[in-house]
């Protein structure tokens, strides 16, 4: 989409939202009844800025060539999306467009995140074909039974990720009796080089499933992915409310056919492969009396690379880069980012994981004001990263938030090893 058309839109719904705003309040019945087109969604600027961490291995994949000890990156965002009804058909779609200012280069996007017709006879059957982002599991800031979905970011894991193509049902029956609720959801994702590159190897359709329960007020999934553009997976998932303040979840998923290569100090690549390996994680949701949320998880990454595997990685980085510094060839550097790429560098590459987040809701009895801090540590070799928050909500329709993002670990570290040692991060959302 050229600039000049985002530019118009963007000034479009602003005049709208502020139009909106300045409406008297007034009840109508009607607005609760499913309208022929919905429109909505927001626009978000964030400003960050990194401070780099020079002596990290990741640092020195990224910036070998290029110097610097700090990144300043401006985003602004816009992500609409609606709803056109007919009948029992319904078309959905959610955009995203994006331009990304940075000391060293613009970058923009647009892309839909979900775009697909939905047939729905009755309340018990719905039939989805497109583009669509499944939500599957009970963890909050991971998932290992999210077979159809990208990974969650545990630093925003409430973020509206993009879905992939794919055919899906909804069958859904309810009955008297301990057994209250059952839902099946078959899936099919296709895969080749134009449709869901990203998913795996290209020449398959995959087969999923969900079948789940509501079991005297506990809530039930399993799952089972087929062999083809990724390795066979099963799993499940439960959650249930203890009390009305105290809710406990924990998933699991068996995941076969596994591999990962490992390179030693030297660079020397292996590449270690597994029948099977188990992913699990562990957590729970509590509310205090005085509006504080706590929400803990301990995430177990079955495939993941233990702490001497990680280790070696970035020594060899590290020997690699000093024979960049001494000789300027970069050779080393850039085989030892191409192999990164395929784990060690990805998020949260590790084995075991803690997160806790503390949000309280109002303190003080301050309007509109909600402070958080979340802290996520690699619990093998003890590194972490700990980000304060703010939130301001007290203009219509505007979320004000800022939160700084500070990590800490020995050399050879996860968070340690990471390309910034803190963050900045300042973000402003208008809802229309």
């Amino acid at each position: 989409m050229p600039l000049r058309a985002l530019a118009v839109g963007i000034t479009l719904l602003l005049a709208t939202a502020g139009a909106t705003q300045a409406q008297d309040f007034s009840f109508d019945a009607s607005e609760f009844e499913k309208k022929p087109f919905e429109f909505n969604g927001y626009i978000e600027l964030k400003q960050q800025h990194l401070r780099l961490n020079q002596d990290s291995a990741l640092y020195k994949l990224g910036f070998y060539n290029q110097p610097r000890d700090s990144l300043d990156q401006t985003t602004l965002t816009l992500k609409p999306e609606g709803k056109l009804r007919s009948g029992t058909l319904t078309l959905n779609a959610r955009a995203h467009l994006e331009g990304d200012w940075s000391t060293q280069q613009f970058d923009r996007e647009f892309r839909f995140d979900e775009l697909y017709g939905s047939y729905k006879p009755d309340p018990g059957f719905t039939l989805d074909a497109g583009k669509i982002a499944l939500k599957w599991g009970k963890g909050y800031a991971w998932t290992t039974v999210g077979f159809v979905e990208r990974l969650k970011d545990p630093n925003d894991p409430d973020q509206a990720r993009q879905g992939f193509t794919m055919l899906t049902a909804d069958y859904i029956r309810n009955f008297d009796g301990d057994l209250r609720t059952v839902a099946f959801t078959p899936v099919l994702l296709p895969v080749s080089s134009d449709v869901n590159h990203d998913f795996g190897s290209s020449g398959h359709l995959n087969a999923a499933a969900k079948l789940y329960l509501l079991y005297k007020d506990t809530d039930i999934d399993f799952m089972i992915l087929s062999n083809g553009s990724r390795s066979r997976r099963i799993g499940m998932d439960f959650s249930r409310n203890l009390g009305s303040n105290l809710e406990i979840h924990g998933e699991w998923a068996r995941i076969y056919d596994t591999q990962r290569p490992v390179v030693d100090a030297t660079g020397k690549v292996t590449v270690l492969q597994q029948s099977a390996v188990s992913s699990f994680l562990l957590g729970t949701r509590y509310l205090t009396e005085s509006d504080a949320t706590w929400i803990f998880e301990y995430y177990r990454n079955g495939p993941g690379y233990n702490e001497n595997e990680l280790q070696s990685f970035y020594r060899y980085v590290d020997s690699a880069y000093a024979q960049f510094t001494g000789s300027g060839n970069s050779t080393l550097l850039q085989r030892a980012a191409s192999l990164g790429r395929s784990g060690v560098t990805r998020p949260n590459p590790g084995r075991d994981y803690l997160y806790l987040r503390v949000s309280q809701k109002e303190p003080f009895d301050i309007l509109y004001f909600t402070p958080a801090i979340t802290l996520i540590t690699n619990a093998n070799d003890r590194s972490y990263s700990v980000a304060p928050e703010v939130l301001y909500t007290g203009f219509k329709n505007v979320e004000l938030r800022a939160r700084a993002f500070l990590l800490g670990g020995d050399k050879y570290s996860e968070f340690g090893e990471r390309v910034n040692s803190s963050r900045l991060e300042l973000q402003a959302r208008l809802y229309f």
